[in-house]
């Protein structure tokens, strides 16, 4: 029985050395980008991997290390000092400095926490001016929206969850001005057929690879004008909501 016993165990090990050995050799083989890594720092020059939306999440509670991700990417951002109380307590709002024509948010005054920035970017570059290019033949010169912070409670009621909003952790998209002058609107495109409701789908997808929680008119009514994108905590997963 012993002499059964070992060799059970000698086979065991032999079968575990070889899943292994069969595992670094996929991965030599295939060699995942660096995006697509768990343990790779986060570069907002880098395509979207499949760990991208965790390493920004990563970053919610960690504001320098944030900033120095943007100013890397030739952002130049200002740090808003904390604001606040209790539910409405923000402490890593950032604000992009005058003339920052790579994300040119409009108005330019808003100040969303630092890892919704971060996201906005990433989106923009990555996301955005790509889709506008294919689809519209026109870049992106401006993207309005309808602000970041908000002390209230989810959909302005008076009890139940506080909205993301309240935190500054999160960013309404309206519209996008283009090179060409046109003018794309979330309220007025997006049931459309054309190329400008084309758009504003294929953004919304991509932004669901960045952003925590993505809403669009396709939730509910209270999302018609606008696309919500925010960086709420979802644990360790860092699972989102996409609709």
């Amino acid at each position: 029985m012993k002499a059964s016993g070992f060799h059970r165990a000698i086979r065991w090990l032999v079968w575990a050395g070889a899943l292994i050995l069969a595992a670094l050799l996929a991965f030599a083989l295939f060699r995942p980008a660096p995006q697509d890594l768990p343990w790779t720092p986060l570069s907002l020059d880098q395509p979207i991997g499949l760990f991208t939306r965790h390493k920004l999440s990563g970053l919610r509670d960690d504001a320098p290390q944030c900033r120095a991700l943007l100013h890397r990417a030739g952002l130049e951002t200002t740090a808003v000092p904390a604001f606040g109380s209790d539910q409405c307590r923000v402490t890593t709002a950032t604000r992009l400095a005058a003339g920052q024509d790579m994300l040119a948010l409009l108005p330019t005054d808003v100040a969303p926490a630092c890892t919704v920035m971060a996201a906005t970017a990433l989106w923009t570059w990555q996301v955005v001016q790509p889709a506008a290019q294919q689809i519209l033949g026109a870049s992106v010169v401006r993207i309005e929206h309808l602000g970041s912070y908000s002390c209230r409670r989810m959909y302005g009621r008076g009890e139940g969850a506080w909205s993301e909003h309240a935190t500054a952790n999160a960013l309404d998209i309206a519209g996008f001005v283009l090179s060409d002058g046109r003018r794309i609107s979330v309220l007025r495109d997006w049931d459309g057929e054309g190329e400008e409701a084309a758009f504003l789908r294929t953004v919304r997808d991509g932004a669901c690879r960045v952003f925590s929680t993505v809403l669009s008119p396709d939730y509910n009514r209270q999302h018609a004008d606008h696309f919500h994108f925010d960086q709420a905590d979802r644990g360790g997963v860092s699972w989102g909501v996409c609709r």
